[in-house]
């Protein structure tokens, strides 16, 4: 929760002050478009008469828009329905879209109807009435009373009673009287409007790239002190549905070409390893042409920003994110500030297009790794561990960051010599220093030496010490040395700490020759020159210790560079002292600008030389790792990578999404920001999928896809422009590693802390609770099998835990939003822990106490089911009234009320002809409303009833059997 005055998208801007500013700055420095204001209204009726005489109506209101151009009624909104009054007064009110604004000559027609029974899909049509705007705002206390018009024209159905939304109290009413039958007058409607005081989301530039298509709801609430609340929803597309998934899309293209061209570059293999090579290459070149055709086919796509579940199957569709939409419930009273709750809702990110039938990630991982080393046998390849594979890729992205790094640093090294600027070579010697010792680190690793082995082997004319050993065999020994516990050599040899004893034969660097032509080393056979090596050694046996002499030359390469600059600053600082008048003339002759470079670029271009030829062996050696995790897994590994692809895709596309609404949201939280940069956003993915039947598949998937987000860092630039284009966010990077750049305007940007910034990647910590809660669930909590939902919550509690517990450490909790319920966070974990740990029946209260927990640690919710429809929008009203209830004191009387107005939708699913006689050549949707849940809940219980009776029957009879 924020303080609505802090959030950009929802600034309180008076008309007052825009038309005193005429550029319309907030303090962020975003400029807003002063705009007429938004016009909302709320309804009531008076004295409506039921077409049965001896019945009280159940009255709804449908509102509609008349087209100016084509004079036909555009659906608006429509009321809940109020059961048994002829004096309803309606909770939710009637707002104006952007496509459809306000203006004084928009004419609203009002329709009024008597729902018999909620069951059925037809009503009797009571009467109507029009009006325009600007006949409400003429009208004393902007209020009008209209008779209703009967279809035979008989002004004898009743009134409909309309009242703009403002800022005031209610009188002292009784709750019961607002379904009573009493006059509504008696009730003025004293809510505040946020015509005079809020702009709107699509309308500002920061959201405007990413949020678009709002759907906005209000509603009017009563507190326990009999005052109103103003409620808004406001549900809005996002286009990063589509632009996340087509930029992740080109990226998978670039890698796979990438590694296609680094097994050209291996060189010339042995006929065994070359066919391997040619057949992972054949593979590769499939996944980038079905890539390409998919990047293709949403290219084509226009118009469209999120994916409906009905498309979720699409094998076209299959990267987009179903349902994708943000939430936010704007609340506002007159007691308290105005305070917003945002929550992103999607469907569960799983690959529905390949199906479910053999399960989904997490199962088809680990049976893929149960069988890969068979795979490794059959295929005579080297059988490298999950672990080693990734390692070997964290190696090949670590190497293509800081090798262009080193060679830039280096140039500015030189630069700085020659500008004869002591600081800056002091300056730019630490961050040359820095990354060239993480770069030497890096490859200080068993993996790299024991790869250019193998692949050494794998080569023609390979020279073996034992000439009866194949060479397959001789990579294994190698492959295998990180993973046999009972050998003598440590599976960390070669980290820091680890090192194996130093050889008497090794190597040392001469720096006497500052020029790099006489650079010698000694071995032993004496002093040799150093001279650069060919990648791989071909036709001769292999110097298993070449490796160790050639990535620790970069560091001693290193070492004269910096003796070379410690001697340069020396001689400088001893030219500063006194110097003698005869002498002064001979010094600046003997020290001119030029000459630091002139000693520094040997050892300079000696270094960058080392570096390129330690990353090309590097480079070779990890590509023939991940070419032999490729060419044992054919075909399962090209197969399971698509799927994690498809998978991340879609909750990537989610996370982007949530973070830079959140990011908006809190963009002058000086709290919050330093949260941020310090440790980062909890991301809680809230899931409510079964443990039954596919939809174990989908959380399978989702359990995946969730952890490779922790592969995902954020940062943030300043735009280019204040366009929209340059508004979007990029990703760049690649598999094991992704950065979203989220731009902001220039004067946006200019308020961020210095370390954000400067570029300092953002962290994100995702976390997934599933509790099943539908009918599937209860079949497998009482016959099946629960496991996979109690690990996955227990893991991603450990999670949780220690983000608050590295948040405690760096933050102060004052950084933290306020709430009203003063629970302990450390208190709220001790529960959540508990319930993790429960044997409980649909613990609901595992959801409520993490979606608690994430609020209240300033992270980012999100709420999935299969499709993110019926389960996903029955939690999120459910808990937007809780909040109302535990944060704003809604009226207990109001909760069950409040949650029906939340859960009545105008959906295009449920188009039907209402009883209008009057609606002629006009089509108007019916109020599709969920008040027929109770029923649909007896039938779901007489269902499970008659299931559970079936299986106790089989299991009975396959007992005594």
């Amino acid at each position: 929760m924020e303080d609505g005055t802090q959030h950009l998208g929802h600034c309180m801007v008076d008309m007052k002050e825009l038309s005193a500013n005429p550029e319309g700055l907030t303090a962020a420095g975003v400029i807003l478009t002063p705009k007429l204001p938004r016009v909302e209204f709320s309804l009531a009726c008076n004295d409506l008469v039921a077409s049965g005489r001896d019945r009280k109506p159940n009255a709804l209101v449908q509102v509609a828009v008349i087209d100016p151009h084509t004079q036909h009624l555009v659906t608006q909104a429509c009321t809940e329905i109020v059961e048994a009054n002829k004096d309803p007064l309606f909770l939710t009110g009637v707002t104006f879209p952007s496509e459809y604004p306000a203006s004084p000559e928009t004419l609203v027609k009002l329709t009024v109807y008597d729902a018999k029974d909620k069951s059925q899909e037809s009503s009797n049509f009571l009467g109507s009435a029009t009006f325009s705007v600007g006949d409400l705002l003429r009208a004393k206390d902007e209020r009008l009373t209209l008779s209703l018009r009967s279809s035979d024209g008989v002004c004898a159905a009743g009134a409909v009673v309309v009242s703009r939304l403002k800022m005031g109290e209610m009188e002292e009413v009784d709750v019961d009287h607002i379904t009573a039958d009493i006059p509504s007058q008696k009730c003025p409607l004293v809510c505040e409007s946020a015509s005079h005081s809020c702009v709107d989301r699509e309308n500002n530039p920061l959201t405007g790239p990413v949020f678009k298509n709002p759907v906005c709801k209000v509603y009017r609430f009563q507190t326990v002190d009999s005052k109103w609340m103003l409620v808004r929803e406001q549900m809005e597309e996002c286009t990063l549905s589509f632009s996340i998934p087509k930029q992740l899309l080109s990226l998978y293209i670039q890698e796979d070409m990438n590694r296609v061209q680094d097994l050209r570059e291996l060189g010339e293999l042995s006929p065994h390893w070359d066919n391997l090579r040619k057949e992972v290459m054949t593979r590769y070149g499939g996944t980038i042409s079905s890539y390409q055709e998919t990047l293709a086919d949403l290219d084509k796509i226009t118009g469209r920003s999120f994916k409906p579940s009905c498309c979720k199957a699409q094998k076209s569709l299959e990267f987009i994110p179903i349902n994708l939409h943000t939430q936010r419930m704007r609340v506002t009273c007159p007691i308290k500030t105005d305070a917003f709750y945002d929550i992103v809702t999607v469907g569960a990110p799983a690959a529905h297009f390949q199906g479910f039938k053999f399960g989904g990630l997490q199962r088809l991982l680990s049976r893929y790794e149960a069988e890969k080393k068979s795979f490794s046998t059959a295929y005579q390849c080297i059988y490298y561990s999950p672990e080693h594979t990734a390692k070997a890729q964290e190696v090949l992205s670590t190497m293509s960051l800081l090798q262009p790094l080193i060679t830039s640093l280096a140039d500015q090294l030189l630069q700085a010599a020659q500008e004869h600027s002591s600081t800056g070579l002091k300056n730019v010697l630490k961050n040359l220093s820095d990354k060239t010792e993480l770069f030497v680190h890096t490859l200080k690793d068993e993996l790299v030496k024991s790869a250019l082995l193998a692949l050494h082997a794998a080569q023609p004319g390979y020279v073996s010490k034992n000439q009866k050993q194949t060479p397959a065999q001789a990579g294994q020994h190698q492959g295998h040395i990180h993973q046999c516990s009972d050998q003598n050599q440590s599976p960390v040899q070669g980290l820091p700490g680890h090192s194996p004893a130093p050889s008497v034969t090794e190597s040392t660097v001469m720096c006497n020759n500052v020029d790099g032509s006489q650079t010698t080393t000694k071995g032993e056979g004496g002093t040799l020159p150093l001279k650069h090596q060919d990648s791989i050694p071909h036709h001769k046996e292999y110097d298993e210790e070449e490796w160790d002499r050639v990535w620790a030359n970069v560091a001693k390469c290193l070492n004269c560079v910096i003796a070379m600059v410690d001697k340069l600053q020396e001689e400088d600082n001893t030219r500063q002292e006194p110097i003698p008048d005869q002498q002064l003339a001979d010094v600046i002759t003997s020290h001119n600008p030029g000459a630091w470079r002139e000693q520094l670029c040997p050892l300079v271009t000696r270094l960058k030389d080392c570096v390129m030829e330690v990353a090309e062996k590097a480079r070779k050696a990890m590509t023939f790792v991940l070419l032999q995790e490729a060419a044992c897994s054919i075909p399962q590994g090209f197969l399971l990578q698509q799927r994690r692809d498809v998978v991340f895709s879609q909750a990537m596309a989610a996370l982007v999404c949530g973070f830079v609404m959140r990011l908006y949201a809190g963009i002058e939280d000086k709290g919050f920001l330093r949260q941020l940069h310090l440790v980062g956003l909890v991301a809680q993915f809230e899931s409510l999928l079964s443990t039954y039947s596919e939809e174990i598949g989908m959380l399978e998937d989702m359990e995946v896809g969730i952890s490779d987000l922790q592969r995902v860092v954020f940062k943030i630039t300043e735009a280019k422009t204040d366009e929209l284009s340059d508004l979007q966010p990029l990703v760049c990077g690649r598999r094991d590693h992704f950065t979203v750049e989220v731009p902001l305007p220039r004067l946006v940007f200019q308020t961020l802390p210095g370390e954000i910034k400067e570029g300092k990647p953002l962290q994100v910590f995702p976390v997934l609770f599933n509790v099943g809660i539908n009918e599937q669930q209860t079949i497998a909590e009482r016959f099946g099998d629960i496991s996979l939902q109690e690990r996955i919550n227990q893991r991603n509690f450990e999670i949780l835990e220690a983000y608050f517990k590295s948040l405690s450490e760096k933050v102060p909790l004052e950084c933290l939003p306020c709430f009203q319920t003063q629970t302990d966070i450390k208190e709220l974990l001790e529960t959540l822990g508990q319930n993790v740990v429960t044997k409980k029946r649909k613990n609901v209260e595992i959801l409520w106490i993490a979606g608690t927990i994430c609020r209240r640690l300033n992270g980012i919710r999100f709420t999935s089911c299969k499709s993110a429809k019926d389960r996903t929008s029955m939690s999120v009203t459910l808990e937007q009234c809780a909040l109302l209830r535990d944060e704003h004191q809604l009226s207990k009387d109001f909760f069950i009320r409040a949650l029906d107005c939340m859960r009545s939708r105008l959906t295009q699913g449920d188009i039907g002809q209402w009883e209008d006689p009057e609606a002629g050549a006009v089509t108007e949707n019916k109020p599709a409303s969920r008040h027929f849940y109770p029923i649909a809940l007896l039938l779901v219980s007489s269902h499970l009833l008659v299931v559970w009776l079936i299986l106790s029957l089989v299991f009975l009879l396959a007992k005594y059997q």
